[in-house]
C-alpha cells in the first residue's frame, strides 16, 4: 500500500493538472504513483474476496468454485 505522503502527492498532482497542467516529469511521477495506488487497492480487494463465503437462503454454501479454488490456493 502507498503511504499517506504518496497519496497526498497524487492529490496535489491531480489539482495541479486541472489548474495549470503538469510537466513531463510530473506526469511520469503521477502515473507511477497511480499505478502503485491501484496495485494496493487490487491487492486489498483480492484479500477481502478470499474471506468471502456465499450462503443462499436455505443455508447452503453456494460460493463460486473459482473463488473456492483461489481461497484454497492461498492456504
Amino acid at each position: 500500500m502507498i503511504s499517506k505522503n504518496e497519496l497526498e502527492r497524487i492529490n496535489e498532482l491531480a489539482r495541479k493538472s486541472k489548474e495549470e497542467g503538469l510537466t513531463k516529469k510530473e506526469k511520469n511521477e503521477q502515473y507511477t504513483l497511480r499505478q502503485a495506488y491501484l496495485k494496493g487497492i487490487r491487492k486489498s480487494f483480492k484479500n477481502q474476496l478470499h474471506s468471502v463465503k456465499v450462503i443462499d437462503p436455505e443455508g447452503t454454501d453456494v460460493t463460486p468454485q473459482k473463488l473456492k479454488d483461489e481461497q484454497n490456493k492461498e492456504r
